[in-house]
């Protein structure tokens, strides 16, 4: 039979209380959840925590543990001489027994028997990506997700089953918040309650606005009459086209509010649409085009670079 520290293995002293084992077991078992875990190995050694706490947590089983004395991790080792019949007879072999099955036998406790009624077991948080498009935001829509939860079997062992979960996606979320839904995790174990499913929102680009927070920037871009002479132009919106009054004088990178035309707020209200001026020139002119603007060169006396000459190079 090899023999397990099962104090080495939850990292507290053989006189540990049994509020200090609860405690190591619940930061080592949220350190290698196999869901969550970074560790290699992970899951065995959430497995080795598991098998140590099942005894650690129990007074019957850790008095029988302690009775066996002590020895090095793995080594081959028997119970002294008459320790089998001096708690209760049970049959066994050295060779094939399991140490946590050995204590089983002598306690006639089962692997998990009366765990749950001493510590109900919260589900396992999940945390998944959720990639939505800037319309699907601006009117909220419903998902459905697919993902390989970690679950105990009837057994207590560990095994990945496959979920499909349909989420609701509420209107004006934004890009890089974090959703939680409440109760949509892991199933709780011994009376424990269900974890949490936590969505990370990602906003896949559009090919005209631009988002920070609940508000949206779009590029406008005007004709240089448009931008000189002010007027009125149809801009698109999430919510339908809109019609905006350029000011005469208008030059290119000013920002031209739109209100209440972003992403929905969460209490009431939504965010601004900030139209930024980009001066279009035409490349192609006919010949009365370029007649005309002719003339304005030659009429005009505004000078672009005007304050070049002005300042001290």
């Amino acid at each position: 039979m090899k023999y397990k520290d099962y104090y080495k293995t939850m990292g507290v002293d053989r006189k540990a209380s049994p509020e200090e084992i609860k405690k190591a077991y619940r930061k080592l078992a949220r350190k290698y959840h196999p869901d969550v875990s970074k560790e290699p190995g992970a899951e065995e050694k959430f497995k080795e925590v598991a098998e140590a706490y099942e005894t650690l947590h129990d007074p019957e089983k850790r008095g029988v543990y302690d009775q066996l004395g002590t020895f090095q991790p793995g080594q081959d080792f028997r119970p002294p001489p008459g320790w089998e019949q001096h708690f209760g007879g049970a049959p066994f072999s050295a060779e094939e027994v399991d140490l946590s099955d050995l204590f089983a036998a002598f306690t006639g406790k089962g692997r998990g028997a009366g765990r749950g009624t001493k510590m109900p077991t919260p589900g396992q948080n999940y945390e998944v990506t959720a990639h939505i498009t800037l319309e699907e935001a601006y009117h909220g829509t419903e998902l459905e997700l697919s993902l390989t939860a970690t679950e105990a079997d009837g057994k207590g062992r560990l095994r990945k089953v496959p979920r499909t979960l349909k989420v609701r996606i509420p209107k004006g979320t934004t890009d890089g918040q974090r959703l939680r839904l409440s109760g949509r995790g892991g199933k709780g174990q011994n009376g424990g309650p269900e974890g949490d499913l936590f969505l990370n929102i990602t906003l896949h680009p559009h090919p005209f606005f631009r988002v920070s927070g609940h508000d949206l920037y779009l590029d406008l871009p005007l004709a240089p009459w448009e931008a000189v002479l002010g007027a009125t132009v149809q801009v698109p919106t999430l919510g339908g086209d809109v019609r905006l009054k350029v000011p005469p004088g208008t030059h290119a990178g000013q920002q031209l509010r739109i209100a209440d035309r972003g992403l929905p707020t969460p209490h009431k209200g939504a965010g601004n649409l900030f139209a930024i001026v980009q001066i279009a020139v035409p490349t192609v002119l006919g010949d009365h085009e370029r007649e005309l603007f002719q003339s304005l060169a030659d009429a005009s006396t505004f000078n672009p670079r005007g304050h070049f000459q002005r300042s001290q190079i």
